[in-house]
């Protein structure tokens, strides 16, 4: 594009309104797992005064997820240019001037893990960590979204640290169970690798994904099928570990969870899916009440104690210490 008529497209606060993708903050409710454990483990840590650290908390993690953004968009903007939609972003399109994106990403990510202290010292550590994450997966040389299988790794790790953010909240003096995070970064897993799939499909010829995406040059449709069917796998066995130690009412959610992981590999598989853009899953709106069915049957069997359940299964109720404690002066 000339520099001129790039010159005249840069101008106003909207395109670095864009680039911080608010409308990907719906995201962000992935911290909700964190908060419904947190509430099942010590259900005395909410009342109402939870309620303006909670939404703090909400407020600081969408904060650190647009600084994420932004970069994301100003180092991809070459690549996004050789992609059919991704070409109209204010980055690609020459909309924003790149000083001032930078300036906008250390700033928001200054605000966010700041936001995040004043919620508890811990949950701020998470929020930059969460930052730092973005920073190794945008920013050379590190820039794992170009490695193929860690690309998937490394953005999907960001659902345990939701869950961890959404956890801390609530109860900073003790860690949330390991295999409920290791599950949750598989079932994360799960949706990227299928994202990447239909990316890959819709894009329809290897030598043009490849010059988009590094990675893709690696990626055919078998090795993502394939890549899809361990994380699947490895989500159901970390659940399972979650399920037996902590909460065995929850072995009933496991056909609704089967159902869920088939839906949405059936919508990655249609042409032009929604989830290469998952902000538009709502317009699925057979798979939108299944998912919400989903949530509530979960949060109803978090707090439904069915002793016989344990007997059937021969399974003890597990007596030592069920979370790593944090601070050394706590119980």
């Amino acid at each position: 594009m000339d520099s001129t008529l790039a010159a005249k497209q840069r101008g106003g606060i909207w395109p670095y309104v864009q680039i911080a993708r608010p409308d990907h903050w719906f995201k962000n409710t992935f911290m909700l797992l964190g908060v419904f454990v947190a509430l099942f483990v010590q259900p005395e840590s909410f009342g109402w005064e939870a309620l303006p650290k909670l939404l703090l908390a909400f407020v600081a993690t969408c904060i650190t997820a647009s600084s994420n953004y932004v970069i994301n968009e100003v180092l991809d903007a070459a690549s996004d240019r050789k992609h059919p939609t991704k070409k109209h972003r204010p980055a690609a399109a020459w909309a924003i001037r790149r000083s001032f994106a930078m300036v906008e990403w250390i700033g928001l990510g200054m605000l966010g893990v700041a936001l995040g202290w004043l919620v508890h010292p811990y949950f701020a550590l998470t929020t930059l960590f969460f930052w730092v994450m973005g920073v190794v997966y945008n920013v050379p040389p590190l820039r794992t979204k170009e490695v193929p299988y860690l690309d998937v790794l490394s953005e999907s790790v960001n659902n345990p640290i939701r869950l961890v953010l959404g956890w801390f909240a609530l109860i900073p003096d003790r860690f949330p169970p390991v295999s409920l995070l290791l599950a949750y970064w598989m079932v994360g897993a799960f949706f990227m690798a299928m994202k990447r799939f239909a990316e890959y499909r819709e894009i329809g010829d290897p030598e043009v994904a490849a010059a988009y995406r590094s990675s893709f040059a690696h990626y055919d449709e078998e090795r993502l099928l394939i890549s899809l069917f361990f994380y699947a796998m490895a989500g159901a066995l970390f659940s399972g570990v979650f399920i037996v130690r902590y909460h065995l009412e929850l072995i009933f959610m496991i056909p609704l969870l089967a159902g869920f992981f088939a839906w949405y590999m059936r919508l990655g598989l249609k042409p032009n899916s929604a989830v290469q853009n998952p902000e538009n899953l709502y317009k699925e709106r057979g798979f939108v009440l299944y998912a919400a069915i989903t949530v509530v049957a979960g949060g109803l069997l978090m707090f439904t104690h069915i002793p016989a359940l344990y007997e059937v299964f021969n399974v003890d109720l597990v007596n030592t210490l069920p979370l790593w404690t944090l601070e050394p002066n706590q119980p």
